[in-house]
């Protein structure tokens, strides 16, 4: 059985803005003015782009709908997609898709990302968008062509909706999960640069002052030897360093 993501309230309770936050800050704010705009939120996983996508949503006054959306580990990429748009039809109660996208066209932005959620609301059997992405890594990558394809094929209705997407595409090597999208350096500017020549793109990432802040604020935080000992342990993945203070407790 696969652990679900949790995000919780204290995702958002030792946030701190950060470049990032705020380049993606820049990119939302255009949603409250222009529609038929699709949007990319990438980061390795535990660096928190749900976090930052609900703060920036919360910051800006966005109204966006999502829909609870769970799946299992080995969900394909086109089943995903069409799980996710017939949630919504039995959500809005419609019955097609050119009424729902007429119905989610009333918002500023329909998110495809994890929810912030209680434990009460989890079925364990199950997984959320942002895990499932993690594991599946580059099988996911059809996804976002699906989206294109869709975009295109319904583009009279799309044009007034702006989807917003987060995803990391993870490999493991040696034990260790890797994000292709973000931790391999030519192999990621290369990919980056082409899913911007159809996308939107905001990469989540911090800078070594800006992880420091960020561990620091959390109460649990030691000195500043054991702040760097844990990012040299688990990289600049925020979610990752919280639950080993809150499990070192």
């Amino acid at each position: 059985m696969v652990n679900l993501k949790v995000l919780s309230s204290r995702d958002s309770e030792y946030f701190l803005e950060t470049d990032s936050f705020h380049e993606l800050c820049h990119a939302m704010k255009h949603l409250k003015k222009t529609k038929g705009r699709i949007l990319l939120v990438l980061g390795a996983p535990g660096t928190g782009k749900s976090a930052n996508i609900y703060q920036a949503i919360s910051r800006l006054g966005l109204d966006f709908y999502n829909t609870f959306i769970f799946i299992d580990a080995n969900t394909k990429p086109s089943e995903v997609f069409n799980i996710f748009w017939d949630t919504i039809e039995k959500d809005m109660g419609v019955k097609s898709k050119e009424e729902t996208y007429k119905k989610v066209a009333a918002y500023d932005v329909v998110l495809f990302a994890d929810h912030f959620l209680d434990s009460e609301h989890i079925d364990s059997t199950k997984m959320g968008l942002g895990l499932w992405t993690e594991e599946n890594g580059p099988g996911t990558f059809s996804l976002y062509f699906m989206v294109l394809y869709e975009y295109l094929k319904h583009r009279g209705d799309l044009k007034n909706i702006n989807l917003l997407f987060q995803t990391s595409w993870v490999v493991k090597f040696r034990g260790v999960r890797y994000d292709i999208l973000t931790d391999f350096h030519f192999i990621s500017r290369f990919l980056v640069f082409i899913l911007k020549q159809f996308f939107d793109v905001v990469r989540i990432s911090y800078s070594q002052d800006e992880i420091r802040e960020i561990v620091r604020n959390h109460p649990l935080a030691g000195s500043d030897e054991e702040i760097e000992e844990l990012i040299e342990k688990y990289g600049k993945r925020p979610r990752f360093i919280f639950e080993a203070l809150e499990n070192q407790a």
